[in-house]
């Protein structure tokens, strides 16, 4: 048997190991790669992610906060998270008095007032 055979024989019948096997490959010109860039960037998408799903017929919706206002509401979750954990904390490692108490429940009146600002930044 010949090397080419062999070569032939043992790839052949190999499909590609892909989720999705079918490539399709289009030209555009300069400012409409651009209008799609821009697009997709507005979406927070990549190019091909974006002319995939308007290809398939998706109706995308605008997201309400940029990459930027994601991080920073990420950054307030945290640090609300984080008190919520301070109070837990106390709560579960030390007898309360009343001024405590009262202290804790102003401080999750708090809480819930910024989870109330982050909510309404969202929709």
């Amino acid at each position: 048997m010949s090397e080419r055979e062999i070569f032939e024989e043992t790839f052949a019948e190999r499909e590609p190991k892909r989720k999705e096997p079918k490539q399709i490959s289009f030209r555009v010109s300069e400012p409409e790669f651009e209008k799609l860039k821009r697009s997709a960037e507005s979406f927070q998408m990549s190019v091909p992610a974006f002319v995939k799903s308007k290809a398939q017929g998706a109706k995308l919706v605008t997201p309400k906060v940029d990459r930027a206002g994601a991080i920073e509401i990420a950054k307030q979750l945290r640090a609300i998270g984080n008190n919520v954990n301070q109070m837990a904390r106390v709560t579960n490692t030390a007898e309360l008095d009343t001024n405590t108490a009262d202290n804790l429940a102003s401080a999750l009146k708090d809480v819930q007032e910024e989870l109330q600002n982050v909510w309404e930044t969202l929709v």
